[in-house]
């Protein structure tokens, strides 16, 4: 307004547009806007600079549907005030009522947008967790791993620190025109309220940091070393404290997820803690007993096979199995037998067959008396 004192415009007016305007409708007057007021265009044009600044706050908040809904509904684009409520100042007829509330201009809604664009004072955002897979072999599986993982994500600018803002010469605050407070008018109603962005002073010592646009993060590239706990299994999700995105303006930092995955071994099957092996047996060491060397997660060991040993029969070798990631207590292998006929090419072996079958003729099957029909 005339008297200059920090007056908070309307978005609609600001673009030129209707209550009732469209998405396509929005993006031309941006586009239209833009080309004429846009600092490459009007350089060293500190007018032209401040209009941009309204007219990307302006298509921001207008072209994102929920900001949008809020503003038109409650003529804000948070839920809650920012710098606390304006001051009732009076009335001033000079200024057109449009239709209802919606002709309202906000300084709320200004307020939040200026910030978010520029980073200037504005609440902390936490930052983003970040998700992401890790593969592993069944052996680094079991016995843990640290494993070097490459992530990219949000972290502190390194020109700002985080804060959004660089020191610079002081100079008159551009948000209320060196006035020190911001005027809001609803209706034929007038609302002020000191600034925000200079304290009431009418002056300003920050500017946005041009590195990070102001909101005091940037993307980077890192190495995350990630700690694999000795008996982790596949579908364990660790967590990696800090190592998410950069909260904005000194918010807090996320954390990073990593979902491993588990390779599954060609011999053992995991189950809990404990593992199983099938381990091939011939008829004559089923028959006879045997002591057989089979594999373990520690190497080869002997397991003692008695006689007369059944198909399916299962020895249990105690702490041969994988370490607990809760306790470290390591649990059992579980070796299933499985006899294996050998393959008759010759007389001779059947001859021997058949003879073993004449000296135990008792029945392998019984399945009890016949049920009577």
């Amino acid at each position: 307004m005339p008297d200059g004192a920090g007056t908070i415009v309307d978005f609609y007016t600001v673009l030129g547009l209707k209550l009732t305007a469209s998405p396509a409708d929005i993006k031309r007057a941006y586009r239209r806007l833009a080309r004429r007021f846009h600092p490459d265009i009007n350089p060293g044009d500190p007018a032209a600079e401040a209009r941009f600044r309204q007219i990307a706050d302006a298509y921001e908040t207008l072209i994102d549907p929920d900001r949008r809904r809020r503003y038109d509904e409650r003529g804000q684009v948070s839920e809650e005030p920012l710098f606390g409520a304006f001051g009732f100042e009076g009335f001033d007829f000079s200024v057109e009522s449009a239709d209802g509330p919606r002709a309202s201009t906000f300084g709320d809604l200004f307020a939040e947008v200026i910030q978010q664009g520029f980073g200037v004072t504005s609440a902390r955002e936490s930052g983003a967790d970040l998700h992401t897979c890790l593969e592993l072999t069944f052996e680094e599986g079991v016995r843990g791993v640290d494993r070097p993982l490459t992530v990219t994500r949000l972290g502190a600018c390194v020109n700002c620190g985080g804060a959004g803002a660089v020191r610079a010469p002081e100079a008159r605050c551009f948000y209320c025109d060196g006035t020190g407070s911001l005027r809001s008018t609803r209706g034929h109603m007038v609302f002020t309220k000191s600034c925000p962005y200079c304290a009431g002073t009418g002056r300003q010592s920050q500017a946005p940091c041009g590195r990070c646009d102001g909101v005091g993060v940037e993307a980077r590239t890192e190495t995350v070393m990630v700690h694999v706990p000795a008996g982790t299994a596949a579908g364990i999700r660790l967590c990696v404290a800090g190592r998410g995105n950069c909260g904005r303006r000194g918010g807090t930092t996320g954390d990073l997820y990593v979902t491993v995955d588990v390779s599954p071994h060609p011999l053992f099957r995991r189950q809990g803690d404990d593992l199983h092996l099938v381990v091939p047996v011939a008829v004559h060491e089923a028959g006879l007993g045997a002591r057989i060397e089979i594999p373990t997660l520690d190497g080869p060991t002997r397991l003692r096979v008695p006689p007369g040993t059944q198909s399916g029969q299962r020895f249990r070798l105690r702490e041969r199995g994988v370490p607990s990631p809760r306790d470290g207590r390591r649990g059992d292998l579980i070796v299933e037998i499985r006899i294996v006929l050998p393959k008759l090419l010759d007389e001779r072996s059947k001859e021997l067959l058949r003879e073993f079958g004449q000296i135990n003729a008792e029945s392998v099957r019984d399945f009890g008396p016949p049920t009577p029909r």
